[in-house]
């Protein structure tokens, strides 16, 4: 039987020392940088080497990134030398497999979800990702791919059986998550414009309260996640039937 783990909370979007240093303060178990020039929460990569020198060895960096070549790849490696790539894009399941390898990071793939039957793409990405975000599909004519403040129907999830951990994401807020750790009982939260007071503009009350309350929610039986990651490419063992993935 699998044993009750931390839940994993990242803090999506970071751009400021002072909001880097809110997230880690609160216990963030992952921090996020968005490579992305559409979006309010853009670094250049001089910010980047900064938050990523503050952030280092106190939670793991993430680097978000929408469809990037690898030579920009390339340069946020460099610049930021993050623990995990997120792909945000429309990259294919070769796609990500190709970013792996070339780099030797582990890769989050964010897939939207917007009815049940875009739960079908996930199997074409569990081989070749070693974590999975479930986020809520875009608004029609969004620019952005993420940070959009809308969720998804969370019913969607009950009795999802992945052999990767993933992370929920979309429309999550201080307010609300709490709710969606009880019904998901998810391995991992991701946040971004639900801790903002403006587009792109963080607020550390918002980020303090997020992960308080989030927590609570665990401490409550609310969150499981494996006691391991299956290695991308490799075969997962089947669960055994004393597996939570139902939410109650």
């Amino acid at each position: 039987m699998e044993a009750a783990l931390s839940l994993e909370i990242k803090i999506c979007g970071l751009s400021t020392a002072e909001t880097l240093e809110a997230s880690l303060g609160a216990g963030a178990d992952m921090v996020g940088m968005v490579f992305f020039a559409p979006s309010p929460r853009h670094v250049d990569f001089a910010t980047a080497a900064t938050l990523g020198a503050q952030a280092r060895g106190r939670a793991q960096i993430v680097a978000l990134t929408v469809d990037a070549d690898d030579a920009t790849l390339a340069a946020i490696l460099d610049a930021l030398r993050p623990d995990m790539f997120q792909l945000h894009g429309h990259e294919t399941p070769a796609r990500v497999a190709a970013i792996r390898a070339r780099f030797g990071l582990p890769v989050m793939k964010a897939l939207g979800i917007a009815s049940a039957e875009d739960l079908a793409a996930l199997a074409a990405y569990e081989g070749v990702a070693d974590r999975l975000l479930l986020d809520a599909k875009p608004p029609k004519g969004a620019v952005l791919p993420g940070g959009n403040g809308v969720t998804f129907d969370w019913n969607l999830l009950a009795g999802l059986d992945l052999a990767r951990p993933f992370m929920l994401s979309g429309g999550l807020d201080p307010e609300n998550v709490a709710s969606a750790v009880r019904l998901i009982h998810p391995p991992g939260l991701d946040v971004s414009s639900g801790v903002e007071r403006g587009p792109g503009i963080k607020d550390p009350s918002r980020i303090e309260a997020f992960l308080r309350a989030a927590r609570a929610a665990e401490a409550e039986g609310g969150a499981r996640r494996p006691t391991g990651d299956t290695p991308a490419g490799a075969k997962p063992t089947p669960p055994s039937p004393a597996r939570e993935t139902s939410p109650s």
